[in-house]
């Protein structure tokens, strides 16, 4: 059994209690005390302190009915005797108290303190709770519940200032409940360090003795059933741990599990159990009692298929019984046939029962007496009940029948017992003394071998453990799912109940639910998780700020660390004084409580509370809770780690994304980005504004997810965004992507850094003024084109090959897009999906789009609603832009050859032009411009020259020739007669540059409307 170890004491406590007297007295003066006391003590003081117990109180009460010779007393007295010698002239007295705290046995090293001290130290009787003694060495080990250390003035009592104590639980080995408690009392003076060591060892010889104990009864049962056998000899057959070839070990765990079940249930019981190869093992429980009193249950199989004249073998725990030699060869009793009628679960197996001991005869529908043909009423039982044979009805024990108030039928009929059948005889209980058979006379017996012998209780216990160790596998695989805080904590409370407690609070600090570390986990504690068997107590609701006192359990267990149990709350002091009314009305509910703490790593992460509501926890239950809650605790520290770097990641995406859209004619655009739920990707999208009025539309996707996605996202779009602000075609965008993905390959070729594994992109280039758009792909899904009048079709693009591969040529393709089309560009997580066929998305999406009469905002979301997965497993970025067309009243052209004397004219037309438009304010500025570009298109160019105004939000002025020679902007020394032209350009516009052709060069210039 594993113990906690005892607290240690702080550095420089002197051991004559004079240590604490000094911080006792300002706590008993109502001053905070922090440091200098340890812990349990000073938590000890605070419940004693809300109990109103007072430090001069020298009388405590006394029980004139307690037992002296009950099971912890019977267990003690050998040790404490042996104790006695060993202390033998000192000034230590050995007490032992009950689970209650009142004292049962005192020893004492010098026989002369019995005269010397008062009744309440040498006298059985009186109790030391601590709801009523105070802080001392028994109250406090059954509070704590583990190793105690008591000095001097850290009693809370007057009269036990100048003594010191050390005391320790002792538990039921099987059951893991305190019985008493043992403790050391002496001056403070004597202190010595082997007296922890000594404890320890009297408490685990205490222990020891209580399963002796135990395992007497067995024994006691064990030979009750051999000598039953004996009577009439022993039964024909085999044991379990002798059929190495017909019971596999796997099968006899099996077998032995179900019978700890039927040992723990007490009810007479035959139950068939399927094993996992298929074979069929009738399970017999049998009650029993022994002469000196012990009542319980033997549990036998009946295994088809094997000889009558093989001998008992009894499984290896009877082996080690010295004293059963002699029944291992008593004489065995002819046997003559039984033949039970047909129909009877006994006769299952087609054989022919020859019982033991007297004979036993049936007649047609007749029935076979139970134990060996000796009649249901030979002997003790071991079970109260009665027995009916009411229409082939058995009812046993108080009408549960078959084990799990199955029903039995003596004339066929069965009864279901946790998936097996069950069957009695005619009210006195199993077939036990006889076997099964039908009416084919002749056929052998089967195998009957002893499983299992035990007290109800021991079987209880055993079964308790197995549900204890299923339980934890079960919370293996329930607990940690996902990848959600929140959800994990549900996970916890799910498991927990209703196999561990009835009712389960988590209580998680605001920023472990945002993905943070908590600077002060009790400021900001919220409840997150409310699960119970029922609804409607009065429990704290989630969501709701949560405020505990400092003497709840909720905070003592984040102070120690550890879970703390309350087996009884109504007795919690701490707990009732948080908050009075609200604990009144929880009482009328819940009787039991354990609070434990959320720790993982170092990090505190908040509080589970597991209530009870009939029976109380015990220390094993504690055991549990705090395994299961550690378990959560790891899971809940992954999933808020996540959480925190997908929110570092997904700030990251969003940072790096467009945070709005730019002012432009071209197009209506919408847009949607939806991570993905497991991690985030790397897709991107953006809207370019262009040269000539022009749009430049762009989505793309990086794979991989997390940061190193999300930040390759960002480099990839900043170098998308330069390459097409410098105009060049979809296609030389993507070639060089496709280079600049490449090279950071390169420069990181173990891919443990910022290299990239690919990247899809897709780029389209709308023109107003011709209402075509240019577009090309690289490995991306194509687009979407919705015409207006709602047919719905992808364009035909070349795929491409994806960014980063390289050698292989980007195709660009150009198609005309009405006015009022709608150009729709995703990403492959709104389409691809596990569970989903592409083509059959595909024509989802091309349903959703159907509508061109809707805006593009309402076409983004219609489109998530419909065709989007309910749980995308990859990132979606979703643009839908409307087109526009630029009105052909406000594009003015003119073609002249490259003659310098036509400047002049193409000047004036287009003041003119300006002029109808109502741009006189910016005529001056456009002159200049106009005049500049076509003198340099005249001069350094080739015709022929094309002029051409565009008026929009602004004025664009493009000049074009056939040379592809671009001009470049220079300072002007102050002695140079020219060179400052495009000087004078970029002064007067906004913006400007060149815009290459497939034949020539396009100069432009961009006014804003209020220049002058």
């Amino acid at each position: 059994m594993v113990r906690s170890g005892e607290e240690p004491k702080p550095a420089g406590r002197a051991t004559d209690g004079t240590g604490p007297a000094r911080l006792r007295e300002r706590f008993l003066q109502g001053e905070q005390v922090d440091a200098g006391v340890r812990t349990s003590i000073l938590n000890s003081w605070q419940r004693c302190r809300s109990l109103g117990l007072s430090p001069d109180t020298s009388d405590l009460p006394y029980r004139e009915d307690f037992d002296p010779g009950g099971r912890i007393v019977r267990a003690a007295v050998p040790v404490l005797d042996r104790l006695q010698d060993a202390f033998s002239g000192s000034q230590v007295n050995i007490s032992v108290a009950d689970a209650n705290g009142t004292v049962l046995l005192r020893r004492f090293g010098d026989p002369a303190m019995a005269r010397s001290l008062p009744a309440i130290q040498r006298v059985p009787g009186f109790v030391f709770a601590e709801q009523v003694a105070g802080t001392n060495g028994i109250g406090l080990a059954l509070a704590e519940r583990q190793l105690i250390r008591v000095y001097g003035a850290e009693h809370f009592a007057e009269r036990s200032q100048g003594s010191a104590c050390v005391a320790m639980p002792v538990r039921d080995p099987l059951s893991g409940r305190i019985e008493g408690v043992l403790c050391f009392g002496y001056p403070r003076g004597f202190e010595q360090p082997a007296l922890s060591a000594a404890i320890r060892r009297a408490a685990e010889n205490i222990e020891r003795r209580l399963l002796g104990q135990s395992s007497a009864h067995e024994r006691a049962l064990l030979r009750t059933y051999l000598a039953t056998g004996g009577e009439g000899g022993l039964h024909h057959g085999v044991a379990l741990d002798a059929l190495a070839d017909v019971v596999h070990p796997r099968e006899q765990a099996i077998l032995r599990e179900k019978a700890a079940e039927l040992i723990s249930r007490g009810q007479r019981a035959a139950v068939e159990v399927t094993l996992p190869d298929g074979r069929r093992v009738t399970l017999v429980s049998r009650p029993m009692a022994s002469a000196s009193g012990v009542r319980g249950f033997a549990i036998e199989a009946v295994l088809p298929g094997t000889a009558v004249g093989e001998a008992l073998v009894l499984p290896h725990q009877a082996e080690e019984l010295p004293d059963l030699a002699a029944f291992s060869t008593a004489p065995r009793l002819a046997r003559p046939p039984i033949t039970l009628p047909s129909g009877h679960l006994a006769a299952a197996f087609g054989s022919t029962v020859t019982p033991g001991g007297d004979r036993g005869s049936t007649e047609a529908g007749g029935t076979v007496p139970a134990d060996g043909g000796r009649g249901g009423d030979r002997g003790p039982t071991g079970i109260d009940g009665t027995a009916t044979a009411d229409g082939g009805t058995v009812t046993v024990d108080g009408g549960g029948g078959a084990a799990d108030g199955g029903r039995t039928s003596a004339d066929g009929g069965r009864g279901a017992t946790d998936g097996g059948r069950s069957a009695t005889d005619d009210g006195r209980g199993p077939v036990g003394g006889g076997g099964a058979a039908d009416d084919r006379a002749g056929s052998p017996f089967p195998a009957r071998g002893l499983v299992m012998v035990g007290e109800p209780h021991v079987g209880a216990y055993a079964l308790a453990a197995r549900r204890r160790l299923e339980l934890l596998s079960e919370a293996s695989a329930r607990i940690g799912t996902t990848l959600d805080v929140r959800r994990t904590a549900e996970e916890l409370a799910e498991t927990a109940v209703p196999r561990l407690a009835d009712f389960v609070t988590i209580d998680l600090p605001d920023a472990v639910l945002r993905g943070e570390e908590s600077a002060d986990p009790l400021a900001d504690l919220r409840r997150t998780v409310l699960h119970g068997v029922r609804e409607g107590l009065p429990f704290t609701p989630p969501g709701k700020r949560i405020d505990f006192g400092p003497t709840a359990p909720q905070l003592r267990c984040l102070a120690r660390g550890e879970a703390v149990l309350e087996p009884d709350l109504k007795a919690a002091a701490g707990w009732l004084a948080q908050d009075p009314e609200h604990t009144a009305r929880l009482l009328d509910h819940v009787h039991s409580l354990i609070a434990v703490p959320l720790l993982a790593r170092g990090v505190v992460l908040g509080i589970a509370s597991f209530y009870r509501t009939g029976s109380s926890f015990g220390d094993d239950d504690r055991s549990l809770a705090q395994e299961l809650a550690t378990r959560a605790a790891l899971s809940i520290d992954n999933a808020r780690r996540y959480t925190h770097e997908r929110t570092m990641v997904l700030a990251l995406q969003r940072r790096l994304l467009p945070h709005g859209l730019p002012d432009q004619d071209a197009v209506e655009v919408a847009h949607r980005y939806l991570p993905a739920e497991s991690d985030v990707g790397g897709d991107w999208y953006d809207v370019i504004p262009l040269s000539g009025a022009r749009i430049g539309l762009l989505v793309g996707d990086v794979v991989g997810h997390g940061m190193l996605s999300a930040a390759t996202m960002g480099r990839l779009r900043t170098a998308a965004r330069s390459f097409a602000e410098l105009d060049f075609s979809p296609d030389e965008v993507l070639t060089h992507l496709d280079n600049l993905v490449g090279r950071l390959d390169r420069e990181d070729p173990d891919g443990k850094g910022a290299g990239v594994i690919g990247a899809t992109c897709l780029y389209a280039v709308y023109d107003p003024t011709a209402q075509r758009c240019l577009m090309a792909r690289a490995g991306h899904p194509p687009p979407a084109l919705v015409h207006p009048d709602g047919t719905v079709s992808y364009p035909d693009l070349p795929a491409g090959p994806p960014l980063g591969l390289g050698g292989l040529p980007f195709d660009a393709v150009e198609i005309d897009v009405p006015e009022g089309s709608q150009l729709v560009l995703y990403t492959d997580g709104l389409i691809e999906d596990r569970h989903r066929d592409v083509d059959v998305v595909l024509e989802q999406l091309r349903v959703a789009l159907a509508h061109p009469e809707r805006a593009p905002e309402d076409t983004c979301q219609a489109v998530l609603d419909t065709v989007a997965p309910a749980h995308p497993h990859d990132d979606i970025a979703l643009l839908v832009a409307r087109v526009h067309a630029l009105d052909p009243g406000r594009i003015a052209a003119w073609e002249l050859p490259a003659d310098p004397a036509l400047v002049g004219e193409v000047r004036a037309s287009a003041l003119r032009r300006l002029s109808d438009w109502g741009l006189d304010e910016t005529a001056f500025a456009a002159e200049l411009i106009l005049s500049e570009l076509i003198t340099n298109a005249v001069r350094h160019g080739t015709g022929p020259i094309r002029v051409r105004l565009l008026y929009g939000r602004t004025l664009i002025c493009e000049v074009s020739d056939a040379s592809n020679t671009a001009p470049h902007l220079r300072r002007a020394a102050s002695t140079d007669e020219g060179g400052r032209g495009l000087f004078l350009v970029a002064q007067l516009s906004q913006s400007w540059g060149t815009r290459y052709l497939p034949e020539g060069k396009v100069i432009w210039a961009e006014c804003g409307l209020d220049a002058a």
